[in-house]
């Protein structure tokens, strides 16, 4: 298992879009993988799990993978957090 926790930056917290485009990114692998914030973890393959957690400003998530590309998949993540702003 692999995990990295992220500084949410982004002024909107991840809202719809940059919640979609994290699930996209996560749907391309075979990796189980969660996002947990404030006690809760969900699939962040899925869309409204992600909106569930109502992740704002200054917020301090985990993301965890697991499975046969789970580095690969973590790599992609940060990548995406950091190119479209969302963390650090």
């Amino acid at each position: 298992m692999a995990q990295q926790t992220f500084k949410v930056t982004a002024d909107s917290g991840i809202h719809a879009r940059p919640a979609t485009v994290l699930v996209q990114t996560a749907s391309k692998y075979d990796a189980d993988i969660n996002l947990e914030y404030n006690g809760k973890t969900v699939n962040l393959k899925s869309i409204m799990g992600v909106m569930s957690l109502g992740i704002a400003k200054g917020a301090s998530i985990t993301i965890s993978t697991s499975g046969s590309d789970e580095n690969d998949a973590l790599a992609a993540l940060k990548d995406t957090m950091k190119s479209e702003g969302l963390g650090e």
